[in-house]
């Protein structure tokens, strides 16, 4: 083989890379397109964003990715799981993204593709509307609290019942309609959850359940994720382009006032995770 012969070949062989790498950038994007389905993972029993009523899903997620699939041109479709079995799934293939949500997380971000966020995460505490001990977050030292089993809010909870004097008790849960019950029933004096999350519960059941203001986490943000490859990657920046057209005309703080009964101020650039 002479020198041009040679240096065509070299030309033909990177353009033919070039074109895999692209196509393979483009993987899951274009599978979900060719399918005409967007499946995510979830647990239904995380309200306001996730939860079933009279058999129907409901939610923000939902609603949510409603807005998705109409941008996409594809339908929607949601696998309900225990939350402890979610993440292993997506990274099992079982499902192209998770709607948790999920807490932005240093930890999290190593491991994960975040898209833009969608809510406010803060942690605070929820009490049963009755018990007058508790006037502030730090008045459960020395009690028993519960949250979610694998949540970065029970992560931040044990943080922080960490920093109070005495021993308090924290307590895991796989889903947090048992930790609401056993909050009802007084056989634990708070849950630990999301601010968005515990404020609806709390507007579900005013005679019950009361929040405890102020939060006690610092600010964090929600948003949904997949997996860490350059596949997963085309529909994370797909998802983020719906994000953006959301905030710009308003569908976005609708779905943040139908829900959590406020608007939110999330940010439309990736905010630096602190924890």
């Amino acid at each position: 083989m002479n020198f041009f012969s040679k240096w065509k070949s070299r030309l033909v062989f990177v353009a033919l890379f070039a074109t895999a790498v692209s196509a393979h950038a483009e993987d899951e994007l274009a599978k979900v397109k060719k399918t005409g389905e967007l499946v995510i993972g979830t647990e239904m029993q995380f309200a306001p964003f996730d939860f079933v009523e009279n058999g129907e899903q409901r939610g923000f997620n939902k609603d949510f990715f409603a807005e998705v699939g109409k941008e996409l041109g594809v339908k929607v479709r949601s696998i309900d799981l225990p939350w402890a079995s979610v993440l292993p799934g997506l990274e099992a293939g079982k499902f192209d993204i998770v709607s948790g949500p999920v807490t932005i997380s240093k930890a999290r971000m190593e491991r994960y593709e975040f898209t833009l966020p969608i809510a406010d995460a803060t942690d605070a505490l929820l009490k049963r509307a009755n018990d007058a001990s508790i006037k502030q977050s730090s008045d459960v030292a020395g009690k028993i609290v519960g949250g979610g089993k694998g949540s970065a809010q029970l992560d931040q909870l044990k943080k922080y019942v960490a920093s109070l004097p005495g021993k308090t008790e924290v307590r895991e849960y796989v889903d947090n309609n048992q930790a609401y019950a056993d909050l009802a029933a007084g056989r634990i004096a708070a849950v630990g959850n999301s601010l968005p999350n515990i404020a609806y519960v709390a507007r579900q059941r005013p005679d019950i359940f009361a929040v405890v203001q102020p939060p006690f986490g610092t600010r964090v943000y929600f948003a949904y994720l997949g997996r860490k490859d350059a596949d997963s990657k085309s529909l994370i920046d797909a998802i983020d382009q719906v994000i953006v057209k959301m905030h710009d005309d308003g569908r976005l703080s609708e779905l943040q006032k139908k829900w959590f009964g406020v608007t939110m101020d999330t940010p439309k650039t990736m905010p630096t995770a602190i924890y």
